[in-house]
């Protein structure tokens, strides 16, 4: 029994690994990048990194992982089982952590917060592309014409050009897009479908950019601010309207 906290455990071994938690101590280091750990167990996955060894291989379609549980959860795209769901919702998962992120769809929480503006997002990733607009990091970059992309959705739509892909074809008229945006707009005009309602006055309009700024009315946000006169605007073409006062 540990005589901090008492919990109990049925192996010597288990209590010191347990110990380690209380008392800091990481005594496993790794003799490549000394990385240290407080099991071993981890510390032999980590200098998997280093060894290239991938001992746990599909019996599928022999994709090799360092690890089981990353072995389990590929697993699941061959069986299509989706083990977790969501109470709210019943949308299903093939991996927890992608359960974790929709479920704080429902929460509203937002644990991820940019130090420099307070900006909070329910992923790490997103918050990561985000700090880059503070930063300037543009580490995507295009292998054709060399343009420089803060995150690699961004520099996927763009190659597009450069390669002819259109993926997203409308099934009415049979146009292709390069991006689903604007085949979802596309879809509108020929429904005549405005998808996106406005939660206070329940105005209705096809692009979802175009409620975004009408739901700037209720909230007063104006986002676009001029850097002479610190006047603030709900619309950037308003602010570049309102620039060339200063320009002339």
């Amino acid at each position: 029994m540990c005589d901090l906290c008492n919990k109990a455990f049925s192996h010597q071994s288990s209590l010191t690994k347990h110990q380690h938690i209380h008392s800091g101590e990481r005594p496993y280091m790794c003799d490549v990048c000394k990385k240290t750990y407080r099991q071993r167990d981890n510390l032999i996955i980590h200098q998997r990194m280093h060894t290239g060894e991938l001992p746990y291989t599909c019996d599928v379609c022999n994709k090799s992982f360092s690890q089981q549980r990353s072995l389990k959860k590929h697993q699941h795209i061959h069986s299509g089982e989706r083990p977790y769901m969501c109470d709210v919702c019943k949308k299903t998962y093939r991996r927890r952590d992608n359960l974790i992120i929709h479920q704080r769809m429902h929460t509203g929480e937002r644990p991820y917060t940019c130090n420099v503006c307070n900006k909070s997002f329910s992923q790490r990733s997103n918050l990561i592309t985000h700090q880059r607009l503070h930063t300037g990091e543009r580490p995507c970059t295009c292998d054709v014409c060399y343009k420089a992309f803060s995150n690699k959705s961004s520099l996927i739509k763009h190659q597009r050009i450069h390669t002819g892909e259109r993926p997203y074809t409308c099934d009415v008229c049979y146009k292709a897009f390069i991006h689903q945006g604007s085949l979802t707009r596309h879809q509108c005009i020929n429904t005549g479908a405005r998808a996106y309602m406005c939660d206070v006055c329940k105005k209705t309009y096809r692009q979802r950019n175009n409620l975004i700024i009408h739901q700037r009315i209720h909230t007063g946000g104006c986002p676009y601010t001029c850097n002479v006169c610190n006047k603030s605007f709900s619309q950037r073409r308003n602010l570049i309207t309102h620039q060339r006062i200063h320009t002339g």
